[in-house]
């Protein structure tokens, strides 16, 4: 019996969108991870990048729990000695809601070469439209079937 491998040629790449309204951020983050990757497909291969693509809209819209607002720091540095830059989650929801979004995804995907082709597949919005209509993407199941709730 030999090992199936996903081959480029054999996916079937769908498009799906996600609403942010009122989704916490790191549930959120996680099942869009999931689907870049691929690993809802029974063809999932792990060195093959067998994901789909993913919409993210009303990303200013989404929610955090606990005391991350102020708690929760982003840091960015210019390369200049002193040029280092923190600002906090409620600070960067104000101003760079989509770089949020992004960077939670990102942390969940490989940090390789694969992992950067596979990030290449998110669409992060601000508002609730985006310009990939002619893809016709369906709304992306977020919550388990009721026989797997507990």
């Amino acid at each position: 019996m030999k090992t199936y491998v996903a081959k480029p040629k054999d996916l079937d790449r769908r498009w799906y969108v996600v609403d942010a309204e009122g989704k916490t951020l790191g549930r959120l983050a996680g099942k869009v991870a999931e689907t870049l990757l691929g690993k809802g497909k029974p063809i999932f291969t792990p060195h093959v990048d067998c994901g789909d693509f993913v919409i993210v809209v009303n990303a200013e819209k989404v929610a955090v729990t606990g005391n991350k607002l102020q708690g929760k720091l982003y840091h960015s540095h210019s390369g200049y000695p002193g040029g280092l830059k923190t600002a906090n989650l409620q600070r960067m929801l104000l101003k760079h809601p989509e770089k949020v979004l992004r960077s939670a995804i990102q942390g969940m995907l490989p940090h390789t070469h694969l992992g950067s082709q596979i990030y290449r597949k998110l669409k992060v919005y601000v508002g609730p439209s985006h310009p990939h209509e002619a893809q016709n993407p369906v709304p992306l199941p977020l919550d388990p079937p009721s026989s797997e709730r507990r």
